[in-house]
């Protein structure tokens, strides 16, 4: 999901496609990725896997932001609102961007050397 946000935005940065699609597009893909990470946020709690630098990410306020998300990406919404406060409150977060990509950045590291370690 991360490959294909980021190449939608590519997309538009090089105006390859119109304003009126991207909007909803990279919502779907990053609600998606977003929502999906927060998944393997849960595996890693629930499994009590440590790394240094994963353990301080989830520090962050932005893992409760990032459940919240979740949350309101994929369970129906008890109140029929466009605009969901629990996205509201993870897009005003100034670092969340930056805490995300971070955060993905270092599960696909540890998947990896895991994956490679243990075969």
């Amino acid at each position: 999901m991360r490959v294909h946000f980021d190449d939608i935005l590519g997309k538009h940065m090089n105006n390859e496609i119109d304003e009126h699609g991207i909007e909803i597009e990279w919502m779907i893909y990053m609600s998606v990725w977003y929502g999906l990470l927060y998944v393997v946020v849960e595996g890693w709690k629930d499994l009590k896997l440590k790394d240094d630098a994963i353990d301080m990410l989830l520090k962050s306020k932005n893992t409760d932001l990032l459940r919240h998300y979740r949350n309101a990406t994929f369970h129906y919404p008890r109140k029929h609102e466009y605009n969901d406060k629990r996205f509201e409150n993870f897009y005003k977060e100034t670092s969340t961007v930056e805490w995300i990509r971070k955060l993905n950045s270092e599960l696909g590291r540890f998947f990896l050397e895991y994956h490679k370690n243990n075969n």
